[in-house]
């Protein structure tokens, strides 16, 4: 498509909210952080993410085919959540064009089309609601400018229709309009579409990617490939806290299919002319690790501890203190979860092809521009020479939002002068992830003689999630203290308890640990959520009752309400034991989406069994509802894994275990036979769906089975043992 000229005549201007706030918020604060910490604390857990990337050049969005295809190049990626189609749905509606006219595939970062943020923190569909569609209007708008231009028409109005514009008696498509254009005038954005005109958006259209997915198409980074290709293997660290001191490759270097072993100061890796090759060789490498000290679970158990580590009141309301002071008067429990995998199914890994002046990464990622740039540095190139072509994930969940692995390829493709594929093995990717960190959570509250919660208490204990990732300015860990990630959930959600706060006991792991779906959403609600229970049956109260009774009636606590309520009414909520089976409920709310869940379990053959699962949720406008409802059943059945079944550990100073099997995950026979969605629109702007749904499901079962065994589970993964 042509290019655009160097004027643009916009007139929008993108307002950084959520983390871009917090250098402002800093000045003339730091002596006052205590109060100011807590208020930037509350501003981020209820902060919509606003897009970060170029919002006012269209034509490095949308490209139009020879056969008057759209193709959209989006800056966000796809790891399984739809959110192609639900672009594509905005860009049709928007854009005039028939969905089957629209194609989305991502976005090089040569093109310069970039997120600055990443695809990540359920903000896909909900930060670029606004920017897509006004950058989809403005493209039609040009469209038109130029069939004015090119059928001569006089004063008569353009009609556009189903990517043509017909004026008097000529029509044009799309692409007849743009052949031959050098340069476009950017004009104003034109008014957006109301509901009542939406064509797209609002229906269960089919997935964009569903066909090459069923036949089986290299969408993945896995697939990659490229003429005269050599493979890549590194030796990575199977120890805790080991670092790179040297390596004796000279056994290596004689084996069979090596071209180069490469020794830098950080890592040691092979080069050969196949996979099985690279490997061989790199098993023969001695490399010498320096460590320091060798710690086991029990170590890694008794740092994380509430009393230990750094406290940060993130929330406070009322006299917490004082009132929860008597220890005859106060409820208190704790509650813990593991260390959890990603456990994705596409391990890490990257096919570069650096060349003098430049290089072309193709990968799976969930942050191209942070890649591109730390890629740039290592290589000592201009950023702009340095392409990232990202892919289809084979999963994602937080475990690419970090691709340092880009690096290495790079690193060993410069090295010999070929297009290099290096992969993570298996047990390199399940020793060398970035971890879900453990939790320890105590709680505390006092119920007044009217069985009504007067205080509350949440105490977490973690290891940092948001803190040392390159998402994250380095300015956010002065200032909020607290990890924002860790404590996500954390907070009390029920604004009508008179006193209550929120304690996050910040500590340093010996191992690396960051993002992982719903960061420490699906922990901190099971500790809340479950004490929440216990707080109902010591009131003698009905559990979705007593949770009614303490949300306050402010816009945000409406929402709750009403999810709660629809989650009860359409699983026929009963507190009674009925048949073997139980019911346990459950709610959070994440990002400004409520979402309540009601399970129905029974013990079977000493094992708990989730038969259903009835989840109500609130995600605002929803854009596609067979998107939102695929995504909370899938956050439902991967909550349902690790509340049941999935714990790392430390042995010897190795993480384990290192392989599928050992590691537990849910399986086909462990799926409810029923998942049951309903969707509320409180907003009439979409909002986050990815990790909402997680929440509620590992406190719920642990509530049902309470109910069928009277006995109180308080730690994940849930055992009866």
């Amino acid at each position: 498509m042509a290019t655009e000229k160097k004027k643009v005549s916009r007139r929008k201007f993108l307002v950084r909210g959520g983390l871009g706030t917090l250098g402002v918020l800093a000045v003339g604060t730091y002596l006052f952080r205590s109060p100011i910490r807590r208020k930037i604390a509350g501003l981020v857990n209820t902060a919509d993410t606003p897009y970060m990337g170029n919002t006012k050049t269209p034509i490095i969005w949308f490209e139009i085919t020879k056969n008057n295809t759209i193709v959209l190049h989006s800056p966000k990626v796809e790891m399984g959540q739809g959110t192609f189609t639900g672009l594509a749905q905005m860009v049709a509606e928007e854009l005039e064009v028939a969905m089957e006219r629209i194609q989305v595939v991502h976005a090089q970062s040569a093109s310069g089309n970039m997120d600055g943020f990443a695809t990540g923190g359920s903000t896909s569909i909900s930060a670029l609601w606004v920017p897509l569609r006004e950058l989809a209007a403005t493209m039609r708008k040009m469209l038109e400018n130029e069939a004015i231009k090119k059928m001569d028409a006089g004063d008569v109005q353009p009609v556009v229709s189903n990517g043509s514009i017909t004026i008097g008696e000529q029509s044009m498509t799309y692409s007849e309009i743009a052949e031959g254009v050098q340069e476009w005038d950017v004009p104003d954005t034109p008014p957006l579409k109301t509901g009542k005109a939406f064509r797209y958006i609002g229906k269960p259209i089919p997935r964009v990617d569903l066909k090459d997915k069923v036949f089986g198409a290299p969408l993945f980074g896995m697939d990659a490939v490229l003429p005269d290709m050599l493979y890549g293997s590194v030796v990575r660290a199977s120890t805790i806290g080991a670092t790179f001191s040297g390596a004796d490759t000279s056994k290596a270097e004689q084996m069979p299919g090596v071209v180069k072993i490469v020794t830098e100061p950080d890592f040691v890796g092979v080069v050969a002319t196949s996979q099985q090759e690279a490997e061989n060789a790199k098993n023969a490498i001695t490399v010498n690790w320096k460590v320091d000290t060798t710690v086991q679970t029990a170590d890694i158990e008794a740092m994380i501890a509430v009393g230990k580590g750094t406290p940060f009141v993130i929330q406070k309301e009322g006299a917490v203190e004082d009132l929860i002071s008597d220890a005859e008067t106060t409820i208190v429990s704790e509650y813990k979860s593991p260390i959890g995998a990603h456990a994705q199914l596409e391990p890490n890994g990257a096919l570069a092809h650096v060349e003098a002046d430049k290089a072309s990464i193709i990968m799976s990622t969930q942050v191209v521009k942070i890649t591109r740039d730390e890629i740039a540095e290592r290589l000592d190139l201009d950023a702009e020479n340095v392409n990232i072509v990202p892919t289809f994930l084979g999963g994602g969940f937080g475990r690419r939002l970090h691709t340092p692995n880009g690096i290495q390829a790079a690193v060993l493709s410069k090295a010999v002068g070929k297009p290099v594929k290096c992969f993570f093995s298996r047990k390199e990717e399940f020793q060398n992830d970035t971890f879900r960190p453990p939790t320890h959570h105590v709680l505390k509250a006092k119920l007044n003689s009217n069985g009504s919660i007067e205080a509350f208490e949440h105490n977490v204990s973690s290891g940092d999630v948001a803190f040392g990732s390159p998402m994250v300015p380095g300015i956010a860990e002065p200032i909020l203290g607290a990890d924002l990630g860790a404590w996500r959930g954390g907070m009390i959600q029920y604004g009508n308890i008179p006193n209550h706060q929120a304690i996050s006991w910040r500590v340093k792991l010996p191992f690396a640990t960051s993002w992982w779906r719903s960061l420490g959403l699906l922990a901190n609600t099971f500790a809340i959520e479950s004490f929440m229970d216990e707080l109902s049956v010591k009131a003698n109260k009905d559990p979705v009752q007593f949770r009614l009774d303490h949300i306050q009636t402010d816009e945000r606590g409406e929402r709750l309400k009403k999810v709660i309520t629809a989650a009860a009414e359409k699983a026929q909520w009963t507190n009674e034991t009925q048949n073997g089976r139980a019911m346990g409920f459950a709610a959070s709310t994440d990002a400004n989406t409520p979402c309540a869940q009601v399970v129905e379990v029974s013990i079977v053959d000493g094992e708990i069994k989730v038969h259903k699962v009835t989840c109500a949720m609130d995600p605002g406008l929803v854009v596609n509802p067979d998107q939102v409802r695929a995504q909370c059943e899938g956050a439902i059945i991967m909550g349902m894994s690790a509340s049941l079944f999935e714990r790392m550990y430390v042995e010897d100073g190795e993480l384990q275990p290192t392989i599928y099997g050992p590691y537990q995950m849910a399986l086909m026979k462990h799926a409810p036979k029923e998942i049951d969605i309903i969707l509320l629109e409180g907003a009439d702007t979409p909002g986050a769906v990815g990790e909402p749904p997680l929440g509620p499901i590992g406190a719920a079962i642990a509530n049902a089975v309470y109910r069928l065994t009277g006995k109180r589970l308080r730690e994940m993964p849930l055992q009866l043992g």
